[in-house]
């Protein structure tokens, strides 16, 4: 166990200093989180209205609908760009200089199996939210239980995608079957990031309630927005590092996983130790 955080750890930190060195890969996510909040805002109408019908209700199937269609919405938009983030950090893997445009371009010739996967995905969260509403609270502990499942065996999927030019269920297989080698660098890692960047909203949250109780305390509402607007701007940056970097360490992983060497775009000695043979 010691030995999968060892290289854990590693691999993070080869993720991260891709992303030193190419900070402008946090436009993905930061397009990507527009581009969700845009479908969000596009199915608000559609949700008020059927809510507003007399007798329409879940049971009908037509909320249902919706929802597959908001998922699938959601998910493509997700995978699309976590697929773009993924080609750049290769790009940087075999040794080049990846621009916002390189991305774009490799999640484009990957448009349809992008698609594919992300129907795949919806009808999964479709499947679990109707087993969650249906058998209550023992429903919300297996849901949990597949959904965690779920999330790890997939986590390699979209790095798949884009490297092995497979559909999307040859790249859930291919996900899982790598799940076998890097379980345990899988589930450290981002057991690990989450926590790291979690207590760091934490403490964002913490200090800007802080500054907002502050200024009210002294009367200055002037004091009191700029903390809101500090703070919100300081977990915007938290998010999209996190996500940048996520979907940067999926690629790492896969990559060495899969090859045993991740270019010339990384320190080799880092991902050597990370994956050297147990003693």
């Amino acid at each position: 166990m010691f030995d999968r955080f060892k290289r854990s750890f590693d691999l993070v930190k080869a993720s991260a200093a891709v992303l030193r060195q190419d900070s402008h890969l946090l436009m993905f996510p930061l397009i990507s989180g527009a581009a969700s909040l845009a479908v969000v805002l596009c199915f608000l109408l559609p949700a008020f209205g059927l809510s507003s019908l007399d007798g329409l209700s879940e049971s009908n199937g037509a909320w249902y609908s919706l929802a597959f269609l908001f998922y699938i919405s959601q998910y493509f938009v997700m995978f699309y760009f976590n697929a773009a983030l993924v080609g750049a950090t290769m790009i940087r893997m075999d040794g080049g200089a990846p621009t916002l445009g390189d991305g774009l371009r490799i999640a484009n010739s990957r448009f349809a199996a992008i698609l594919g996967y992300a129907v795949i995905a919806a009808t999964v969260g479709i499947i679990l939210r109707a087993i969650q509403e249906r058998l209550g609270f023992v429903g919300r502990f297996i849901v949990g239980l597949i959904g965690v499942g779920w999330t790890v065996a997939t986590f390699l999927v979209v790095p798949v995608l884009v490297a092995c030019n497979t559909g999307p269920i040859d790249s859930i297989k291919a996900s899982a079957t790598l799940l076998k080698q890097t379980w345990g660098e899988n589930v450290v890692g981002q057991s690990g990031m989450s926590l790291f960047f979690g207590v760091l909203m934490f403490l964002v949250v913490t200090l800007t309630l802080s500054g907002v109780g502050l200024g009210v305390n002294i009367g200055s509402s002037g004091l009191a927005i700029a903390f809101v607007v500090i703070g919100v701007l300081a977990a915007l940056v938290i998010l999209l590092i996190h996500n940048a970097l996520s979907g940067i360490y999926a690629a790492t992983l896969y990559r060495y996983a899969a090859s045993g060497n991740a270019g010339n775009g990384f320190d080799q000695s880092v991902l050597n130790r990370a994956f050297a043979p147990k003693a």
